[in-house]
């Protein structure tokens, strides 16, 4: 009977955030996780790797360790650990750990360590922000309704940039840069997206004459996706929820009412 209460005392402190313990708990969590990161990014840095290489190596296994005790721990105290193990923040908190201990086999996977920065996703539990995530399903909504149309102009883009890279190949060659066609469309993507790095660039009249069509191509596509998400997050945004006031029998509020729009009365 102790060891189920003490299971049930660190469930709570663990997994909760309504109790001192629990926010406590997180907040520290918190806390150690940006530190971690910020460790494995200081160690990125030639200068500071180093002088303090070492040092940074240590705290990085103490913290593994301590998340790796932690992990163990949610497993152990929830109630239903396969569905933690599987949940979102359960794979979250694994491939947190893990990297640490592959780098002992494979040098230099512990800087996917950053991928740790996705456990400050428990803000929005400990400062109770779970109002705001409707802000975000909206956002997601409109990407999943909009996904078709995405794919569509996507292709459209793709056989742009196929059909210009290819041309490129055939009109400027090997002697201007242009040395197989998958480097032309590389070429191709980075002049349509207007980003433009400039290592290779079109020398004869034609090829520039391409190059200028697929520039100003480049404007018209990039406002495309813009509109289409835009067009569905006015449309999702504007989504009613099927609820009815106890009150007033009104049916049909806006999706993220509390409260009804015609009495006021709690939803």
């Amino acid at each position: 009977m102790e060891k189920q209460e003490i299971r049930k005392t660190l469930r709570i402190i663990i997994f909760g955030t309504d109790t001192k313990a629990g926010k406590l708990f997180d907040i520290i969590l918190l806390i150690t996780i940006a530190f971690s990161v910020v460790v494995v990014m200081l160690n990125s840095v030639n200068e500071l790797h180093d002088d303090y290489g070492s040092m940074f190596i240590i705290v990085e296994w103490v913290i593994t360790i301590l998340f790796t005790f932690e992990y163990i721990l949610r497993i152990y105290t929830s109630e239903r650990p396969l569905k933690y193990i599987f949940s979102f923040y359960g794979i979250i908190d694994l491939l947190s750990i893990i990297p640490t201990y592959i780098s002992i086999f494979v040098t230099g996977t512990h800087f996917l360590l950053v991928i740790r920065m996705l456990r400050l996703m428990r803000i929005f539990r400990v400062l109770k922000l779970g109002r705001y995530i409707n802000a975000s399903n909206t956002l997601l909504i409109a990407f999943s309704n909009s996904r078709r149309k995405i794919l569509v102009f996507l292709e459209v883009v793709l056989i742009i940039v196929v059909i210009t890279g290819s041309m490129m190949y055939l009109v400027e060659g090997p002697e201007n840069g242009f040395t197989s066609i998958p480097k032309s469309i590389y070429w191709a993507i980075v002049t349509i997206t207007t980003v433009g790095y400039g290592d290779i660039a079109p020398n004869t009249i034609l090829g520039q004459t391409i190059a200028s069509i697929l520039m100003i191509t480049g404007f018209a596509i990039i406002a495309v996706p813009t509109s289409i998400v835009g067009s569905e997050l006015v449309k999702a945004s504007g989504r009613k929820k099927n609820l009815t006031c106890k009150e007033c029998k009104k049916n049909q509020h806006d999706a993220d009412a509390l409260f009804c729009d015609n009495c006021g009365s709690s939803l």
